[in-house]
């Protein structure tokens, strides 16, 4: 074969240094490219870590065994000698940035199971990159540049699990200085002040959310394909809100990670809550940041113990399954009802009339009404079926007012209906936990026959619990505390309406009801009232249904998809994952088409993200419900590519 000169740019050699020309035939493999830069260069250094990147194909040749000739590479080609790995600053969910090495080269999946193996963070899946949005910065601000922590020196190992010392990661255990930043890590940050919350980028509406859900990195493609070079500035943020096998022992710094997201998402209004819930949250943080500076971290002890104590439990559990005597079966086997006298409205008809009382009856997913408990033999005057439906709560204790806002999909959009416990008896928070938790499981397609009925209404009635005020008690905190900054524990929003001696009280009310948590329990607590806020989970675009004139909003959620009009922004369509039959991407006019059972087809083209992003948020979620613990714990990564690829994985 003719031998032919190859130029390529060997990063090494600083960006003024001219290329490096070799000779080489299309029959030389890329191996033997390699092998002729390194000794042209005359470095002596480890060089296992470079590969070559085509920049006018924006692809590496990491296939060394391959020629130049199968690859399709001529001497025109612009080809790079540079490592693999590089520095990237990486902005985490508490604020802290960490210098550290990621890989280039390989899809942005691994890369993040790579930045999540050496930070301890399990279950990588549910994490990724994305671009961040700028802070407002003032013209006195130019000077103060951020603290960045470096990990770059931390060696990239490809075990799956780190090896732990003292609970923390080995790497993490060689200097106090890595300790100190393992704690950072692991240990939830103090209240922001008033002004740093000011600072940040707030989403005033949901097409801003929708423009920040646009930033996320493609899986499947690497780092520098998609124009991230050496030392950019990235988010590692949680982008699926489907969180498996959380366990406080093993996931001190998946925990406090989730906990910062949730506690930025509250402040900075990403996500809707009450006023009686912004005060729980309020307390709720004081007492973790309080409790954080006191309790020693959340740090898991030695592993073989709790290798034993996790064998032990599921022994427990198995035995405990298999005991269970005829009578409990058969009792499980009758069908359950809720019986109960409600007051239902409806807000949409044009009518003045307020709530009305009828006798209502819970079977299966649905909920029958009847003018009197007497008439309940014969025909209802209506049956709601409540599966696929949304189920909000709007409780306030103080005030007595215990309502179960529903949407209950229709042909048409979506009915609104509410539903009031009220009932002689005065036992409205009990009725209230009931039927909230019977929605719940119905929304879902399960009946009060299910399993996790009785944790349900339990969790809802220590939400209630924690609402409750006693006046003139304020727990264990003194009215006048020094360190209850209430305008860093609420959004502006309330910030802005009430003044500090306002908030207090009502902060201190809510907090004598957490005072006695743990460190852990106040931050799964936290966490299990972020996740039952009814816009929880929920990422946004801005989309064009197909047949429409106007931009409308698709929120994509852990089981369901939303259709929300920008017009009077009101949830007008709901579809969930478990109705679908089939999705598809028409990658040419860049159009998502999605089948579901019922003869219900939708297609729309995306506004303001990549149609990839939908396709791998649906993909990824439909993921995320494959994973259990009979399949074992290592992750099927070949199936998600399969589900969120598009076109790479075909």
């Amino acid at each position: 074969m003719a031998a032919w000169d190859l130029s390529v740019t060997v990063e090494d050699l600083g960006s003024d240094a001219p290329p490096v020309t070799i000779s080489v035939d299309s029959g030389l493999h890329v191996g033997g490219v390699i092998l002729k830069l390194v000794e042209k260069t005359q470095i002596k250094r480890d060089w296992s870590d470079h590969a070559l990147w085509w920049e006018q194909k924006q692809r590496w040749l990491l296939r060394t065994a391959w020629t130049l000739d199968k690859y399709g590479i001529h001497a025109d080609a612009r080809l790079v000698f540079m490592p693999q790995h590089k520095p990237l600053r990486l902005g985490l969910p508490n604020g802290i940035t960490l210098r550290l090495r990621a890989c280039f080269s390989s899809s942005v999946f691994q890369t993040v199971m790579g930045i999540c193996r050496m930070l301890n963070i399990r279950h990588p899946e549910e994490l990724s990159l994305l671009q961040p949005v700028e802070e407002k910065k003032k013209k006195k601000d130019k000077n103060s540049a951020e603290e960045i922590y470096d990990l770059t020196e931390v060696p990239l190992s490809s075990a799956s699990r780190p090896c732990l010392y003292n609970g923390m990661p080995a790497h993490f255990a060689d200097s106090p200085e890595m300790e100190a930043i393992y704690k950072m890590l692991s240990v939830t940050q103090p209240p922001p002040s008033p002004e740093v919350i000011a600072k940040q980028y707030r989403a005033a509406s949901v097409v801003d959310k929708a423009h920040i859900h646009g930033r996320w990195l493609d899986s499947s493609r690497c780092l520098l394909q998609q124009g991230i070079q050496e030392n950019s500035r990235l988010w590692l943020r949680f982008k699926y809100f489907a969180f498996y096998d959380m366990e406080p022992k093993y996931d001190v710094v998946r925990l406090t990670q989730l906990y910062e997201q949730a506690r930025w998402a509250i402040l900075l209004e990403d996500i809707d809550c009450t006023e009686e819930e912004m005060m729980l949250f309020g307390a709720l943080q004081y007492h973790i940041s309080k409790v954080s500076q006191s309790e020693p971290q959340m740090l898991s002890s030695s592993a073989a113990m709790d290798d034993l104590e996790t064998a032990l439990q599921s022994l427990e559990v198995k035995m405990e399954g298999e005991s269970s005597s005829a009578s409990e079966m058969l009792e499980n086997m009758t069908a359950p009802e809720l019986n109960d006298y409600l007051k239902i409205f409806r807000p949409k008809r044009m009518t003045l009339k307020g709530y009305k009382q009828y006798w209502f009856k819970f079977q299966d997913t649905s909920i029958s009404y009847f003018k009197s408990k007497e008439e309940s033999i014969g025909e209802p005057i209506q049956q709601i079926n409540l599966k696929g439906c949304e189920v909000a709560p709007d409780v306030n204790v103080t005030a007595q007012k215990f309502l179960i806002r529903l949407l209950i999909p229709a042909p048409e959009g979506m009915n609104e209906v509410y539903l009031r416990c009220e009932n002689v008896r005065k036992k409205h928070a009990h009725t209230h936990a009931h039927w909230m938790a019977g929605c719940r499981l119905a929304s879902k397609g399960k009946s009060l026959a299910d399993s996790s009925f009785q944790s349900e209404i339990q969790s809802i009635r220590s939400f209630l619990a924690m609402q409750k005020t006693s006046p003139g008690t304020h727990g264990n905190a003194p009215a006048n505390d020094e360190s209850l900054n209430t305008h860093s524990l609420v959004s502006p929003r309330y910030a802005k309406k009430y003044k500090a001696k306002q908030l207090t009280p009502r902060i201190l009310d809510a907090y004598q009801n957490v005072a006695q948590l743990s460190l852990t329990d106040a931050v799964m607590r936290f966490l299990q009232i972020w996740q039952a806020l009814p816009d929880f989970g929920l990422s946004y675009v801005v989309v064009r249904f197909k047949g429409s004139r106007k931009d409308e909003v698709l929120g994509i959620g852990p089981n369901r998809l939303i259709r929300i009009d920008l017009a009077v922004g009101d949830v007008v369509k709901t579809w969930r994952y478990n109705n679908m039959k089939q999705w598809n991407v028409n990658w040419d006019i860049r159009q998502v088409a999605i089948e579901f059972e019922g003869n219900i087809n939708i297609a729309f083209a995306c506004v303001t993200a990549d149609c990839k992003i939908v396709h791998e948020f649906i993909g990824g979620y439909i993921f995320m419900s494959t994973r259990s613990r009979a399949k074992s714990d290592t992750l099927n990564e070949e199936l998600f590519h399969k589900l969120t690829g598009g076109h790479d994985a075909l």
